[in-house]
This record gives C-alpha cells, structure tokens and sequence, in this order.
C-alpha cells in the first residue's frame, strides 16, 4: 500500500495498532484522538484515506463526514465503531461513508479495505434532502456478531432501491422492525407505511384500498406463507398493476420461504416477485454473543423509561446465554421487564431468572431443517445464510477462526455448567488436557464459577 492515512480514535491502543499495522504495510500515517486535529489534517489537504471512530471526545465522526465530502469529495472515510446497532451502519450509509466497520474489527480485514480506498477513487457525493422524518434511536436490532453485522450492510445497501425485499426468519426475530427502518431511512420515509394482513387483502377491492392508503410508499405483506392462494394472487396482480405511484413491496415470512414455495404454500410467481433482496433474520440462539447485549439494551431502555437500574449477575448472565431463547428477541425483551419489576435488589440473581424462565424448552431445529437434522447439518445451514448475506462479496478473512470460536465458547460454557464448574471434570467430558482446558478458558474470557452441577 502506498498513502497517506489519517487516523482518529480515543482510544490509544486501537490508534497504536493501526499505525503499526499501516506503517508496515508501507503508508504514512497521522494518527490524533481529536475529531477537530482530524479536519485541521483534512482542511489542509492531507491524507489519501480517513479512518475514524464515531464516539470522540469532541465530537460525532459521522457528523463530520458532509462536511468531508463537501471540502474533498475523493476523499475516502472508513468509519469504526463499537456502537454495534443497525441505526450505525445506516447513518454511516446514509452519510457516505466509503466503508462501515464494528468493532472489534479483524484487523486483515481492515487493512484490505483500507487498501482498495487507496486504489479506488471516491464518487462525488449526490445531493441529499436534508430533511429528516422522526426516526427511531432505540431500535432492538443490535448485534456485534458477525452475521448481525453483514446483515446491517445489506440493509444499507439495499434500503435506497426499489427492490423488493423478502424477510424471514422466526417469530420475534424483529423482522417488521427491519421493514420498518428500511422504509424510515428511504428516499420513501416521508410517505406512508402500511402493514397489510388477510383480512386487508381478504376482499375483492382489498388490494385498492391498500394502494390507495400507501400513496407511493411502502407496503408491508406479513407472513406471506400464511396466505392462501387466492389472496397470494391478488398480490400479484397488485405487482404487475400498483398505478401511478407504485410503492415499495416488502414481505415477511417464517421459516425458509424458498422451501415454502416449493411446498405449495407461497406461489412461485409471488416469491420470485418479492425476493429482490432477501435478508434472513437469524435466531437468537444463533448469535448467542448478542443475548446479553441485547438484555442490557433493554435494561438502559427500561431505566430510561422510569424504571428501576438493574443489572444481571454474574451467574444470571451465564443462564441468559444458556438459554435457546424459542421467543426469540420479543421474548428476552419480556423477560426483562418482568425481572426489572420482580427483583428484589439491584442486580438480578439467577434463582430470578430461573422462576420467570421455567424449564429449558427443547430447541427447535434450525429454520428448514427436519426433526432428525445433526449439528453438522444446522452450522452448514447457518454458514450458508452467512455466505449468502455478503452477496458477491466473499466474508472477512479469518472465517475458520471466527466459526470455532463461535462453536467451542458456548460448548466450553455449557460443560462448565454442566460440571458445576469443576474444571478436572469438565476436561474429561470433552476429552481434552486440563491445562488445554485453562488456555481455552483464559482465551475466551469464560466466567468459571464452581456451584453445584445442574446435569
């Protein structure tokens, strides 16, 4: 690589990390902790490349990439966050950013990026209206995992087209919520969303009064796959014919649609017209390092609402990510506001948790599989959905790693749990070296905490 790069983040490892890392690779590199050295930097001209953090000391760095734009329209800005939300990875998006990432980030990761941003010359930026309809900060589609992630770049990329969208995923895995902030970041925010059911379609001139209600705006099926077949054709007809301002079609539905339509249940013509863009919600068990960012998001909001500061113990944090979450999203938000209201002390205990959980309840198989389904046909499912969420992009390097650390920290914390905690015997349920055990633990950052065997 050959550049200049301009680095801001308060954070001073990340910033030594990143000038070693870029230095080496051959680029100069100015690195500053203060948004206001950073568009002094830009102002006079230097640097090929910026990349930024968004939470400065001074400063929002998205704040400042209009105005990036406006002095030095070919400048590339990488933007890098720890806020772990969609609502980031759409203002970076809406804001022009060149590239969006999490952190933590995979480091080869980024400096690949970095490298095409200093081979590729930026786009001058379009104009954009700059008015802006109420938008929701508070949004539960938060997730730092990497699936979560490819799923909010294509939420970005795709909110500002025309296609069609096809949603799935299981029940309470937020997938009218996505809908939702596609449309409200869409050159279509300021017109109506409208969420049809059977019962809107059921009629003859159901879908008239339909497109008449949404006056080019966003139509919003739900589950389609529960339609019968007349109605899954009026839809159709509604496609081919939606007037003279033709809205924006988005569906959703359980389970795998595509399997669906093969069964009958969503006619071919209908899901080929929808399935412009298709974005599968994962299961919450399916991310399980998002559970308890989750459950502290909704303990902010509950605080925030009048509400009583909670905070999960250590033990209840360890059942919170046990759990297989069957409600998914909407469930873990219930449990939480039961438990802010129910506990006695300020910091929910696990004897708490396990009243208003109950019983584990069995884990359903993974989305299209059958009843006999192994592991190895559910993780090459979920790595599918995961490949295919990146489109024509192959994943960030690193993949190997990342999926075994994805499977062995739930399987290293399950048999801890299993074994009271007991490390010898946990060892020897997994069939590996105590000491290999440690490094394992030591590695992930596993909580141990010896207690009396639940199995």
């Amino acid at each position: 690589m050959d550049g200049t790069v301009l680095v801001a983040d308060d954070d001073r490892t990340i910033r030594t990390v990143l000038t070693q890392a870029l230095t080496r690779a051959g680029c100069r590199v100015h690195a500053t902790s203060s948004l206001t050295t950073l568009m002094r930097w830009v102002g006079e001209g230097k640097g090929d490349v910026v990349i930024s953090d968004v939470m400065m000391p001074d400063g929002n760095g998205l704040e400042m990439l209009p105005r990036i734009a406006q002095d030095r329209p070919d400048l590339p800005v990488i933007v890098i966050s720890a806020q772990n939300t969609i609502m980031t990875a759409i203002q970076a998006a809406e804001a022009e950013a060149y590239d969006y990432l999490p952190k933590p980030f995979d480091l080869p990761d980024l400096m690949k990026r970095t490298a095409r941003a200093l081979d590729l010359k930026r786009r001058t930026p379009a104009s954009n209206d700059t008015e802006r309809a109420e938008r929701p900060d508070d949004l539960p589609l938060v997730g730092r995992t990497p699936v979560m992630q490819a799923l909010y770049r294509l939420v970005a990329k795709v909110m500002n087209t025309d296609l069609p969208v096809l949603i799935s995923g299981e029940s309470g895995t937020g997938k009218s919520l996505i809908a939702r902030a596609i449309h409200d970041f869409s050159d279509r925010r300021t017109l109506p969303f409208v969420t049809a059911g059977a019962a809107d379609l059921q009629e003859l001139e159901g879908p008239a009064r339909v497109l008449a209600r949404v006056r080019g705006g966003t139509i919003l099926i739900d589950e389609i796959a529960d339609l019968d077949d007349e109605i899954q054709a009026r839809i159709v007809r509604m496609m081919d014919a939606p007037g003279d301002h033709g809205p924006r079609f988005m569906a959703t539905g359980q389970g795998d649609l595509a399997a669906a339509m093969e069964q009958g249940r969503v006619r071919q013509d209908l899901y080929f017209r929808l399935s412009g863009a298709s974005l599968h919600l994962p299961a919450l068990r399916e991310r399980v390092d998002d559970v308890l960012l989750l459950a502290d998001h909704f303990l902010t909001r509950c605080e925030r609402d009048g509400g009583p500061k909670r905070w999960l113990g250590t033990e209840a944090k360890t059942l919170f990510r046990a759990y297989s979450w069957p409600g998914n999203v909407r469930q873990l938000e219930n449990v939480i506001r039961r438990l802010v209201l129910t506990s006695r002390a300020d910091e929910i205990t696990r004897p708490e948790v396990e009243v208003v959980l109950g019983n584990q309840p069995e884990v359903e198989p993974v989305l299209g599989g059958g009843e006999a389904e192994k592991l190895s046909g559910s993780v090459a499912r979920h790595l599918r959905r995961y490949f295919d969420l990146h489109g024509n992009m192959l994943p960030p390097p690193g993949l190997y790693a990342r999926i075994l650390r994805e499977v062995e920290m739930p399987l290293i914390e399950i048999a801890l749990e299993a074994t009271g905690g007991n490390q010898a015997k946990c060892a020897d349920l997994l069939g590996i070296n105590r000491n290999t055990l440690r490094k394992k633990i030591t590695d992930l950052d596993i909580e141990v905490t010896r207690r009396r065997k639940l199995m």
